[in-house]
């Protein structure tokens, strides 16, 4: 992680991994964020099942959860995912999966779901980890480099 303080301009996204290594159940918490035809075409999905996904923007295929490609690419998509009235922490997290899981940042975040950026910062960059929602690490290859 980076020694420096997140700011309005700092991207964000759901990190998944976080979701594993504090046990957390996500895949019982993204079955109940799919539409209804979703929900009953995985009733008898596997849990963990893993599929192709392939990044309409670049090209690259990424291994995705079977439920996590279905919300993302078409419950997510639904007018009515993200409205006025869902709260602060679920509308960051689902404008995430909205968009794929791009980085955002408060900024672009605040511009989406209409919520001041310093208060998105504030709730994403405060003692309790909501959802996932930290700060997005890019590892490049010449900073692994230098450190070795």
């Amino acid at each position: 992680m980076s020694l420096l303080k997140p700011t309005v301009k700092t991207p964000f996204h759901i990190d998944f991994d976080w979701w594993k290594q504090s046990e957390r159940d996500w895949h019982v918490f993204l079955r109940s964020l799919l539409c209804n035809e979703h929900q009953e075409s995985f009733i008898n999905f596997e849990e963990g099942q893993m599929i192709d996904w392939v990044d309409a923007e670049t090209a690259e295929v990424k291994p995705v959860d079977g439920v996590q490609h279905a919300l993302m690419s078409h419950c997510a998509l639904q007018p009515d995912f993200v409205n006025d009235h869902t709260a602060m922490v679920e509308g960051v997290f689902r404008t995430f999966l909205v968009n794929g899981n791009s980085p955002m940042s408060a900024e672009d975040l605040s511009k989406t779901l209409k919520r001041p950026a310093e208060i998105i910062l504030r709730t994403l960059t405060g003692p309790r980890v909501y959802r996932g929602l930290r700060p997005y690490q890019e590892i490049s290859v010449s900073s692994v480099s230098d450190v070795e």
